[in-house]
């Protein structure tokens, strides 16, 4: 088969490497890129500008996630790695998307599964290329795939458990609008059938709107009942299928109902058992738990998985207490929704760093949140600063504005200076990080490391 592997990242490489495995093949590497890294030797190449319009006469074209399928031409057919993943797969599949939260629900459902005995892979979004898996996995595994909305944004199969976290604007420099990011991300339900099960955060109107979506198929299947039987909003104490778990929140303990108790009785863990601040974490626990559920993991398998997590990198982190002031590592917020949990997430006095390039957000809300939320003050940076300053100014938040022409050092100078003793630091910047840095962990690493200079 003539295969063009179109884009030659991380996940480029993967394919790449899973194709040519198989033998047989005539694969040349696409990238847009006019010079790239790491070639294999021998092995064709187009790059440049409009290197992916240059597709016509490939039989079979695999994008990386990133690269919008809009922007290929050929008269073949476009694939992903995801596509070739879900059609290989022999087992189970939990998949989970929203815009953020994706990592920390994931790694929580793999603690418990974990926890209960199951051998589990973790693959996707969070870093792992799916191909590079595929071949590892046993009869009886189980599989927890990370998915953004540009590894669903043709995907033409859904997992057995989709779960779908709180969704809001992003990604928009990149999707034409938010529709079609909300119709990307409904590829995690759309391709469902009757013996699957969704789970989708219980008030976001956008998961709502995914859930309300049908395929032509799935209306033919159900055409004399609500095809919503088979979604479930999770963390709600709500009546559902008799044989689905449900795990909610009451009065600081996670409440777990289990499937075909019909003495309704109902086991407690207390939520300070999750060492991961906010009560949107808590939330992302109730998600992990109904998928985990499904597999009917043990109350105990429960608490240690919850118990021995940790925060990821750059997730609402915590740094180092200097002084008396608690730092925390939120580089991944790149969203306000993002930024508002994080400020909801403490009680105390906090001073915040926002700012970056821009993902066509709008930063009003942040602004409106800040000025709720205990907000010593704030420092903009980046190419959003100017936009920022401009939305906290209109709240009265006071609001440091050092652009984008600064290093996080001084960045932190003009922090430590407005922090008081029991003050909570969070880099939690709302935006991308492109301009003032690598990427969001290159963010995230340059101000631990100012941290730890204090």
């Amino acid at each position: 088969m003539k295969i063009a592997i179109a884009g030659y990242g991380l996940e480029g490489k993967s394919n790449y490497h899973y194709f040519a495995a198989q033998g047989g093949h005539d694969i040349t590497i696409v990238d847009e890129r006019a010079v790239v890294e790491d070639l294999p030797a021998g092995v064709p190449t187009i790059l440049g500008e409009n290197a992916f319009s240059q597709l016509q006469d490939f039989e079979l074209v695999v994008r990386t996630a990133g690269l919008n399928p809009n922007k290929i031409r050929t008269n073949g057919k476009i694939w992903s790695a995801t596509n070739e993943f879900f059609a290989k797969c022999p087992v189970d599949i939990i998949g989970v998307t929203g815009t953020k939260g994706k990592g920390t629900t994931c790694s929580l459902i793999v603690k418990i599964l974990q926890a209960a005995g199951r051998k589990v892979h973790l693959i996707g979004n969070i870093g792992v290329p799916a191909l590079d898996v595929l071949s590892f996995i046993g009869a009886d595994d189980l599989v927890v795939y990370e998915l953004s909305s540009f590894q669903l944004w043709d995907l033409e199969k859904s997992p057995h458990i989709a779960v779908i976290l709180h969704i809001e604007p992003d990604h928009l420099d990149v999707h034409a609008n938010m529709d079609e990011y909300i119709h990307a991300k409904a590829n995690i339900r759309l391709h469902q059938n009757e013996n699957d099960i969704c789970f989708y955060h219980p008030t976001n109107e956008y998961a709502q709107q995914i859930i309300d979506m049908q395929s032509d198929e799935q209306k033919d299947w159900f055409q004399h009942r609500d095809w919503r039987w088979r979604a479930f909003r999770y963390g709600v104490s709500e009546s559902r299928d008799p044989n689905i778990s449900v795990a909610y929140m009451q009065d600081q303990v996670f409440c777990i109902k289990r499937a075909g108790d019909e003495e309704g009785k109902i086991s407690t863990i207390p939520t300070a058992i999750l060492k991961i601040p906010g009560v949107h974490n808590q939330q992302n626990a109730c998600a992990a738990m109904d998928a985990a559920l499904v597999y009917g993991v043990s109350d105990e398998a429960i608490k240690e998985g919850l118990s021995t997590f940790e925060a990821l990198p750059h997730r609402l982190k915590f740094v180092r207490k200097v002084n008396g002031v608690r730092y925390y590592d939120d580089s991944i917020a790149t969203t306000p929704g993002s930024a508002i949990a994080a400020m909801k997430s403490f009680k105390q006095p906090k001073v915040m760093i926002f700012g970056g390039s821009a993902k066509g957000s709008e930063f009003d809300e942040l602004a409106q949140a800040a000025s709720q939320s205990d907000v010593r003050a704030v420092v903009v940076i980046g190419d959003e600063a100017d936009k920022i300053e401009a939305a906290l100014r209109g709240r009265n938040v006071l609001a440091f504005n050092l652009g984008s022409n600064v290093t996080m050092k001084a960045i932190m100078a003009v922090v430590v200076a407005q922090t008081k003793d029991d003050d909570v630091v969070i880099l939690s910047p709302a935006c991308a990080s492109f301009g003032m840095f690598k990427n969001y962990a290159d963010r995230g690493d340059q101000f631990i490391a100012a941290v730890n200079e204090l």
